[in-house]
């Protein structure tokens, strides 16, 4: 089934009408080739103005593609002999975080990622790609393994949020996910992370804590998706659009501040018009990564990750606004006192 976006919309009016033509011309005794070619330059104008001009929303809507490569689809154009491993030992094997040992370009290595599926039943079996406690174990019962064996490991984010079920919290979803985080950061091997796809809170992270974070050009990175920032904010998620805008989730502007490393480019109109450009552009890039990472002193890269993560973020402590007079009345109320921890 294709699906088409509202706003590309108007080219795929035209792509019908090129075909159209293509077809009267073919079959009839019309010669149309001259208004194919003038209507195929529009085409091509359209989508470059289209397709350079996206919102924060419009990114995010391709990031969400059914048609958008996944996890096991850049497995399958990257590396090869992969062997997927289930199971975190403790309670479940989750389909919605898959991984593996592979080789890339002959080097063996661990790969991990969010999968998500292609229609109703592999989706229910994927959970849409939001991962449960187990996944995250597994996750990482494999990353300490490929530490043992001192391999290097690349992670595909694609999920829009860990799983918030009941048997989820009640397996220690946020806790196994913290873990993770703290885990990942101790890790002495080198860590690439790719956001191939949606790239959503605590979700993303349990995968994500990287010596070389990239993000792919029409995938987003956020703290919380847009639909639920407008449910917060404004009790509509219908403001989903001024919530991705306000939340400065695309590749180049968490490129501008600081939070990730690279811009992966994607073919025009997105990587699920090209997959296999897709699949070149990070490869290109991962090729370059493990070519610097590689024989890194262990300790060196976990101090490296370490003052990678904790220098993000902008700190303002310019001077404050006048507050209201209840307002500093309930400021001068007295309060316990802290103990500082030097103490």
């Amino acid at each position: 089934m294709l699906t088409v976006l509202d706003f590309e919309r108007p080219i795929h009016e035209l792509e019908k009408k090129i075909q159209e033509l293509r077809s009267l011309s073919d079959d009839g005794n019309l010669n149309l080739q001259s208004e194919v070619k003038k209507l195929e330059g529009r085409l091509d104008d359209l989508k470059k103005e289209t397709y350079a001009n996206l919102s924060p929303w419009q990114r995010v809507q391709i990031a969400r593609h059914p048609k958008r490569p996944y996890a096991l689809d850049y497995v399958r154009m990257l590396f090869t002999d992969f062997i997927e491993l289930h199971g975190d030992r403790t309670y479940a094997d989750d389909k919605a975080l898959v991984g593996g040992f592979a080789k890339f370009d002959g080097t063996p290595l661990l790969v991990l990622g969010h999968q998500k599926g292609r229609d109703a039943k592999e989706n229910i079996m994927r959970n849409f790609g939001s991962a449960h406690p187990e996944g995250y174990r597994k996750a990482l019962r494999l990353m300490k393994c490929a530490e043992k064996f001192r391999l290097p490991i690349v992670a595909f984010v694609d999920t829009p949020g860990a799983y918030p079920g009941i048997g989820a919290e009640e397996r220690g979803q946020a806790y196994t996910i913290a873990v993770n985080i703290r885990d990942m950061a101790r890790l002495t091997v080198p860590i690439a992370v790719y956001v191939i796809g949606e790239g959503g809170s605590g979700g993303a992270l349990g995968i994500g804590v990287g010596d070389h974070v990239a993000v792919l050009e029409n995938a987003y990175y956020s703290v919380i998706s847009p639909e639920g920032c407008a449910a917060i904010l404004w009790k509509d998620r219908g403001r989903a659009p001024d919530a991705a805008a306000a939340l400065r989730l695309t590749a180049r502007e968490l490129l501008e501040m600081s939070l990730i490393d690279e811009v992966v480019r994607e073919p025009l109109g997105g990587a699920h018009h090209d997959a296999e450009a897709a699949a070149a552009g990070i490869r290109q890039s991962l090729r370059k990564v493990l070519k610097d990472l590689e024989g890194s002193d262990g300790r060196a890269l976990v101090a490296s990750r370490y003052a990678k993560f904790r220098k993000m973020g902008i700190f303002d402590n310019g001077a404050m606004p006048v507050l209201s007079k209840t307002r500093q009345a309930h400021d001068k109320r007295p309060r316990a006192k802290r103990v500082s921890s030097a103490q």
